[in-house]
């Protein structure tokens, strides 16, 4: 499971809103892949479709989908969003991770 937090709801509202996304249909696709810092990274895009072997959860009325790969590495995860000085943007919490980098972007297990 993967819960997104009452600012990243509204950040994804806005955003899938934006692009053309309908939040009450579409997904946010969250994954993991080789490179970053740490190893592994995160990535978040959105879609209109879920494919053969995702994982689908809604916390807070956002949809989310993980591939089954990735799923491993998500598991208990808190998308977050944060405006403050030391960046914008969105932030993975993730209790599977042991490393982090600086940026927040990549992690190691």
């Amino acid at each position: 499971m993967i819960k997104v937090s009452d600012i990243a709801k509204k950040k994804v509202v806005e955003l899938m809103q934006d692009d053309g996304f309908n939040p009450e249909n579409d997904f946010v696709r969250v994954g993991v892949k080789s490179g970053g810092c740490s190893g592994l990274s995160y990535d978040l895009n959105f879609d209109k479709e879920k494919a053969e072997g995702d994982q689908v959860f809604e916390d807070n009325g956002i949809k989310i989908i993980v591939d089954k790969k990735s799923f491993l590495y998500l598991v208990g995860t808190t998308l977050e969003y944060s405006g403050g000085l030391n960046g914008t943007g969105f932030v993975f919490n993730n209790p599977n991770a042991q490393r982090t980098c600086g940026c927040g972007e990549s992690f190691s297990l």
